[in-house]
């Protein structure tokens, strides 16, 4: 399970949340992942680009900011694996990396998560 949680817009141009992933016997959590109109791509606007293209395509895609990425690769049977992944330092050697991996549908499934996440980080 991977949850956001805890959002704080900064005018309209950044969106702070907390990220928590949770599995068999791994539990990580960052608190301060910030979310920028600047970013090359918006999660929901990659979300989106998957939804759009729900028969497949070959190969990962991937999605980064600061501290999290996502790859995303079609599965058979109309499945997506999403590989969440937090990372709490960049460039300390002493730093943490913890990935998940979720599956879902490539249809109704997963353009309801493009449309939870859109309205979760969107300022409105």
């Amino acid at each position: 399970m991977i949850r956001f949680f805890d959002r704080q817009f900064a005018e309209e141009y950044e969106t702070y949340l907390a990220v928590e992933m949770r599995g068999d016997g791994l539990h990580a959590r960052f608190d301060d992942l910030t979310l920028s109109v600047w970013d090359d791509e918006t999660l929901a606007d990659f979300l989106d680009g998957l939804v759009a293209d729900f028969r497949g395509w070959t190969g990962q895609r991937t999605w980064r900011i600061n501290h999290l990425t996502l790859n995303a690769a079609f599965q058979s049977g109309g499945h997506v694996s999403l590989g969440w992944t937090l990372q709490r330092w960049l460039t300390r050697a002493d730093s943490w990396q913890a990935t998940l991996t979720t599956w879902i549908e490539a249809g109704e499934e997963l353009a309801a998560l493009a449309s939870d996440v859109r309205a979760f980080v969107t300022h409105s």
